[in-house]
């Protein structure tokens, strides 16, 4: 792919809080039902595995505990668009959740007071949380960079004639 981004740039690209959108295949209990697709806050970092939270009796979950993987995309919606996506077998399922993460999680998507005042609101989620890590084995990417500088230049060698 002419815009696929190198290993580096896409493992730096993915380590940035971006939201991203988990998709894991349906179990097949019910007929009809394709893949879930949820946003959901991860963590990584290069050469790492994907963590996500989640909680324990979820459908996230649960269809993640009958797949043994899942999927996950992040993407940059500003232009130039860029985005990566990654596949991959789950390696642990932690239960409890580690305090500790779930803070350096909730900080690396909001704001120091946001973070703590959210932490304090959901601290019953310690309870009710897994901690789930997939090693990377399929990747996706592009960077739309380069197609939005050659446009910007083409249209200012338009502008010079």
């Amino acid at each position: 792919m002419p815009f696929a981004m190198t290993t580096a740039e896409r493992e730096g690209f993915l380590a940035a809080p971006h939201v991203g959108v988990l998709a894991v295949s349906g179990d097949g209990t019910e007929p009809g039902r394709g893949l879930l697709a949820v946003p959901i806050w991860y963590a990584y970092q290069p050469g790492g595995l994907i963590t996500v939270i989640t909680g324990r009796d979820s459908a996230k979950a649960r269809l993640i505990r009958a797949a043994c993987r899942f999927a996950l995309c992040a993407q940059q919606e500003e232009a130039p668009c860029r985005y990566v996506s990654v596949e991959g077998p789950v390696v642990s399922i932690e239960d409890p959740v580690d305090p500790a993460e779930r803070a350096r999680m909730a900080h690396r998507y909001m704001p120091p007071g946001q973070a703590d005042a959210y932490l304090a609101a959901t601290v019953e989620q310690l309870n009710a949380d897994v901690t789930i890590r997939m090693r990377p084995e399929r990747w996706n990417s592009a960077d739309f960079a380069a197609v939005a500088a050659r446009i910007a230049g083409t249209q200012a060698a338009g502008t010079a004639n």
